[in-house]
Protein backbone atom coordinates (compact mmCIF):
# COMPACT_ATOMS: atom_id res chain seq x y z
CA UNK A 1 0.00 0.00 0.00
CA UNK A 2 1.71 3.15 -1.21
CA UNK A 3 -1.07 5.71 -1.17
CA UNK A 4 -1.14 8.63 -0.85
CA UNK A 5 1.67 9.58 -3.23
CA UNK A 6 3.21 12.97 -3.96
CA UNK A 7 5.15 14.19 -6.98
CA UNK A 8 7.91 16.80 -7.14
CA UNK A 9 8.36 18.43 -10.56
CA UNK A 10 11.70 20.21 -10.87
CA UNK A 11 11.16 23.43 -12.84
CA UNK A 12 13.67 25.84 -11.30
CA UNK A 13 16.53 25.83 -13.78
CA UNK A 14 17.53 28.85 -15.84
CA UNK A 15 16.88 27.23 -19.25
CA UNK A 16 19.83 29.23 -20.56
CA UNK A 17 20.46 26.95 -23.53
CA UNK A 18 16.81 27.06 -24.54
CA UNK A 19 16.56 30.84 -24.44
CA UNK A 20 13.12 30.85 -22.81
CA UNK A 21 11.71 29.20 -19.67
CA UNK A 22 11.38 25.49 -20.35
CA UNK A 23 8.34 25.02 -18.09
CA UNK A 24 6.38 27.29 -20.47
CA UNK A 25 7.37 25.61 -23.75
CA UNK A 26 4.43 24.26 -25.72
CA UNK A 27 3.85 20.51 -25.81
CA UNK A 28 0.75 19.62 -27.81
CA UNK A 29 -1.18 22.74 -26.90
CA UNK A 30 -0.20 23.03 -23.25
CA UNK A 31 2.97 23.97 -21.44
CA UNK A 32 5.55 21.40 -20.38
CA UNK A 33 4.71 22.10 -16.75
CA UNK A 34 0.94 21.92 -17.26
CA UNK A 35 1.34 18.61 -19.09
CA UNK A 36 3.34 17.18 -16.18
CA UNK A 37 0.98 18.52 -13.52
CA UNK A 38 -1.88 16.80 -15.34
CA UNK A 39 0.03 13.54 -15.78
CA UNK A 40 1.12 13.29 -12.15
CA UNK A 41 -2.18 14.55 -10.69
CA UNK A 42 -3.92 11.38 -11.80
CA UNK A 43 -2.08 8.92 -9.49
CA UNK A 44 -0.80 11.50 -6.97
CA UNK A 45 -2.67 13.26 -4.22
CA UNK A 46 -0.17 16.14 -4.11
CA UNK A 47 1.85 17.61 -6.98
CA UNK A 48 4.61 20.02 -6.00
CA UNK A 49 6.15 22.25 -8.67
CA UNK A 50 9.52 23.68 -7.67
CA UNK A 51 10.15 26.98 -9.43
CA UNK A 52 13.27 29.13 -9.34
CA UNK A 53 14.45 31.22 -12.26
CA UNK A 54 11.56 33.15 -13.86
CA UNK A 55 9.29 31.94 -11.03
CA UNK A 56 6.76 34.73 -11.43
CA UNK A 57 6.61 34.35 -15.20
CA UNK A 58 6.18 30.59 -14.93
CA UNK A 59 3.53 30.80 -12.22
CA UNK A 60 1.39 33.18 -14.26
CA UNK A 61 2.09 31.36 -17.53
CA UNK A 62 0.66 27.97 -16.56
CA UNK A 63 -3.01 27.03 -16.51
CA UNK A 64 -2.86 24.41 -13.76
CA UNK A 65 -1.17 26.39 -10.97
CA UNK A 66 -4.20 25.79 -8.76
CA UNK A 67 -3.71 22.02 -9.11
CA UNK A 68 -0.17 22.10 -7.75
CA UNK A 69 1.65 23.23 -4.65
CA UNK A 70 4.02 25.91 -5.93
CA UNK A 71 7.34 26.02 -4.08
CA UNK A 72 10.19 28.37 -4.97
CA UNK A 73 13.82 27.34 -4.61
CA UNK A 74 15.58 30.52 -3.42
CA UNK A 75 18.94 29.24 -4.69
CA UNK A 76 18.28 27.49 -8.02
CA UNK A 77 21.88 28.03 -9.15
CA UNK A 78 22.95 25.46 -6.57
CA UNK A 79 21.65 22.79 -8.89
CA UNK A 80 18.90 20.23 -9.21
CA UNK A 81 19.48 18.71 -5.77
CA UNK A 82 18.64 22.02 -4.11
CA UNK A 83 15.35 22.08 -6.00
CA UNK A 84 14.63 18.47 -5.10
CA UNK A 85 15.28 19.24 -1.45
CA UNK A 86 12.94 22.24 -1.61
CA UNK A 87 10.26 20.02 -3.09
CA UNK A 88 10.75 17.10 -0.71
CA UNK A 89 10.54 19.49 2.25
CA UNK A 90 7.01 20.35 1.09
CA UNK A 91 5.78 16.75 0.84
CA UNK A 92 2.88 16.10 3.25
CA UNK A 93 3.82 13.76 6.08
CA UNK A 94 0.90 11.49 5.17
CA UNK A 95 2.45 10.55 1.83
CA UNK A 96 3.90 7.06 1.53
CA UNK A 97 5.96 7.64 -1.61
CA UNK A 98 7.19 10.48 -3.82
CA UNK A 99 7.98 10.81 -7.51
CA UNK A 100 10.56 13.29 -8.68
CA UNK A 101 10.84 14.38 -12.27
CA UNK A 102 12.55 17.13 -14.29
CA UNK A 103 10.33 19.59 -16.13
CA UNK A 104 12.19 19.19 -19.44
CA UNK A 105 10.85 15.64 -19.86
CA UNK A 106 7.14 16.30 -20.54
CA UNK A 107 6.32 13.22 -22.59
CA UNK A 108 6.21 10.67 -19.77
CA UNK A 109 3.24 8.32 -20.13
CA UNK A 110 0.65 7.92 -17.35
CA UNK A 111 0.93 4.13 -17.49
CA UNK A 112 4.62 4.39 -16.63
CA UNK A 113 3.69 6.01 -13.32
CA UNK A 114 1.32 3.14 -12.52
CA UNK A 115 3.96 0.55 -13.43
CA UNK A 116 6.42 2.17 -11.00
CA UNK A 117 3.80 2.41 -8.25
CA UNK A 118 2.80 -1.22 -8.68
CA UNK A 119 6.41 -2.39 -8.68
CA UNK A 120 7.38 -0.50 -5.52
CA UNK A 121 4.14 -1.47 -3.74
CA UNK A 122 4.86 -5.15 -4.46
CA UNK A 123 8.51 -4.92 -3.41
CA UNK A 124 9.83 -5.76 0.07
CA UNK A 125 10.13 -2.82 2.49
CA UNK A 126 13.91 -2.85 2.07
CA UNK A 127 13.41 -1.68 -1.52
CA UNK A 128 13.30 2.09 -1.22
CA UNK A 129 13.01 3.22 -4.83
CA UNK A 130 11.84 2.22 -8.29
CA UNK A 131 13.35 3.65 -11.47
CA UNK A 132 12.14 3.15 -15.04
CA UNK A 133 14.47 1.52 -17.55
CA UNK A 134 14.33 1.57 -21.35
CA UNK A 135 16.83 -0.42 -23.41
CA UNK A 136 18.91 -1.00 -20.30
CA UNK A 137 19.21 2.69 -19.43
CA UNK A 138 17.61 4.38 -16.45
CA UNK A 139 15.34 7.38 -16.84
CA UNK A 140 12.77 9.49 -14.96
CA UNK A 141 10.66 9.73 -12.93
CA UNK A 142 12.16 8.14 -9.84
CA UNK A 143 9.73 6.90 -7.18
CA UNK A 144 11.01 6.67 -3.60
CA UNK A 145 9.41 5.56 -0.37
CA UNK A 146 8.86 8.50 1.97
CA UNK A 147 11.13 6.96 4.60
CA UNK A 148 14.04 7.77 2.29
CA UNK A 149 13.23 11.51 2.13
CA UNK A 150 15.43 12.42 5.16
CA UNK A 151 18.47 10.92 3.43
CA UNK A 152 17.91 13.14 0.40
CA UNK A 153 17.32 16.19 2.59
CA UNK A 154 20.56 15.48 4.46
CA UNK A 155 22.73 15.46 1.33
CA UNK A 156 25.24 18.31 1.05
CA UNK A 157 24.55 20.80 -1.70
CA UNK A 158 27.51 19.46 -3.70
CA UNK A 159 26.03 15.95 -3.81
CA UNK A 160 23.48 14.54 -6.23
CA UNK A 161 20.34 12.48 -5.89
CA UNK A 162 21.66 10.16 -8.59
CA UNK A 163 24.76 9.42 -6.50
CA UNK A 164 22.60 8.48 -3.51
CA UNK A 165 20.50 6.15 -5.66
CA UNK A 166 23.61 4.54 -7.15
CA UNK A 167 25.28 4.18 -3.75
CA UNK A 168 22.37 2.03 -2.54
CA UNK A 169 21.93 -0.44 -5.42
CA UNK A 170 20.23 -3.11 -3.33
CA UNK A 171 17.55 -0.60 -2.33
CA UNK A 172 16.57 0.28 -5.90
CA UNK A 173 14.60 -1.80 -8.36
CA UNK A 174 14.60 -1.18 -12.08
CA UNK A 175 11.27 -1.39 -13.88
CA UNK A 176 11.38 -2.04 -17.63
CA UNK A 177 8.93 0.21 -19.44
CA UNK A 178 8.04 0.81 -23.08
CA UNK A 179 8.09 4.58 -22.74
CA UNK A 180 10.65 6.66 -24.67
CA UNK A 181 9.53 9.66 -22.59
CA UNK A 182 11.54 8.43 -19.59
CA UNK A 183 14.78 9.41 -21.36
CA UNK A 184 13.68 12.17 -23.73
CA UNK A 185 14.60 15.61 -22.50
CA UNK A 186 14.75 18.97 -24.20
CA UNK A 187 17.85 20.98 -23.37
CA UNK A 188 18.36 23.12 -26.44
CA UNK A 189 16.39 24.87 -29.17
CA UNK A 190 17.53 22.18 -31.59
CA UNK A 191 16.16 19.42 -29.33
CA UNK A 192 12.83 21.19 -29.26
CA UNK A 193 12.74 22.03 -32.96
CA UNK A 194 13.49 18.45 -33.98
CA UNK A 195 10.62 17.16 -31.81
CA UNK A 196 7.98 19.81 -32.38
CA UNK A 197 8.95 21.27 -35.75
CA UNK A 198 9.20 24.80 -34.40
CA UNK A 199 11.65 26.93 -32.50
CA UNK A 200 10.78 27.92 -28.93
Amino acid sequence: HLQPIAAVILAARASSRMGSPKPLLDCGGETFLDRLIATFSEPCETVIAVLGHHAGQVRTGIARASQAVITVNPHPDRGMLSSLQAGLAAVPSSCQAVFFHPCDMPEIRPETLHELIDALAAAPPAILAAVPVLDGKRGHPVLIRSCWIPAFLALPVTASAKALLESSPVAVIEVAVADPGIRRDFDTRDDYASAFGARP
